[in-house]
């Protein structure tokens, strides 16, 4: 795994106080989790959520803008459009390969690199915006995210995240997956945390001022049926995918029945052979001091 370390300021205090065991195999073992099937496939059905997340954002022609956990590109387009001066940063090196295809295809010029939310290789203060969509999440050390998301922004920056909520479709998914796989790492918390108001407010309340929390529906929409719907995340998302892979072959049947009951109980399409769910997220803005 490749990881870029970053030139703190001594004057800031990177909060990295959390020992977790075996850290490396552990991001290693989420690096290939998202380099395993195509998130590209993924992010393409939640376009929607990306155009309005960064409604709600004040971009400007100028703006440095880092999109953290960038994936193939959604936000750091998006932002680029709007004629902001853009980096992204991602572990999957398949996903920076196709963020860097799909931005040439527009004639967009941005800076991706294939890097650790954990260690961000940019110097301190340097973006004006910094944000990160059901990204920053996973990461397995959210003060040390925290951190560093803290530490390249600017002072009077804004960053604004979205994460997924435990009590939210995404939440229910991910519960599923962990009532039949075995437990996580020890002291590896579950990314849902970053989804609940209350840890939030605690993660970011050092240097960071006028912390705003809403919540806030995702439409997630697909051309096939909840059942084949779930054999789509079975392909493309890679924490599905590791899910599946990681059971024996006679335990996969009772896995994807419970999410084929999911999808099918919070499908909300009125369309014969359509899937559309409404995922709940948090969007989080904060200002740095």
């Amino acid at each position: 795994m490749q990881t870029l370390t970053p030139q703190p300021n001594k004057s800031e205090t990177r909060t990295d106080t959390v020992s977790i065991p075996n850290i490396e195999v552990i991001k290693a073992r989420q690096k290939i989790t998202w380099e395993s099937g195509d998130f590209g496939q993924i992010a393409r059905t939640i376009e929607n959520v990306a155009e309005e997340f960064m409604a709600r954002q004040p971009l400007r022609p100028g703006m440095k803008v880092l999109d953290v956990a960038c994936g193939s590109g959604n936000l750091a387009m998006i932002a680029a459009r709007r004629g902001c001066s853009v980096s992204g940063i991602d572990v999957a090196a398949n996903l920076i390969t196709q963020a860097r295809e799909r931005s040439a295809a527009e004639g967009l010029s941005i800076e991706y690199q294939e890097a650790d939310a954990e260690a961000l290789p940019f110097a301190d203060n340097s973006f004006d915006l910094t944000v990160s969509m059901f990204g920053v999440m996973f990461a397995p050390r959210p003060k040390v995210a925290a951190a560093e998301l803290l530490r390249v922004t600017k002072p009077g920056g804004l960053i604004a995240l979205a994460n997924w909520t435990p009590e939210g479709f995404l939440g229910k998914m991910f519960a599923i997956f962990k009532a039949h796989l075995p437990p996580p790492p020890a002291g590896v918390p579950s990314p849902m945390e970053w989804g609940r108001e209350a840890n939030v407010r605690e993660l970011l309340s050092q240097g960071f001022t006028d912390l705003r929390v809403m919540r806030h529906m995702a439409a997630m929409r697909y051309p096939f049926p909840p059942a084949e719907t779930v054999d789509f995340f079975r392909q493309y998302y890679g924490p599905t995918l590791r899910a599946f892979e990681s059971l024996p072959a006679s335990d996969r049947p009772a896995l994807r029945e419970d999410l084929v009951k999911l999808q099918t109980e919070y499908n909300r399409s009125t369309e014969p052979g359509t899937t559309e769910v409404a995922a709940e997220y948090l969007h989080i803005t904060a200002s740095k001091a």
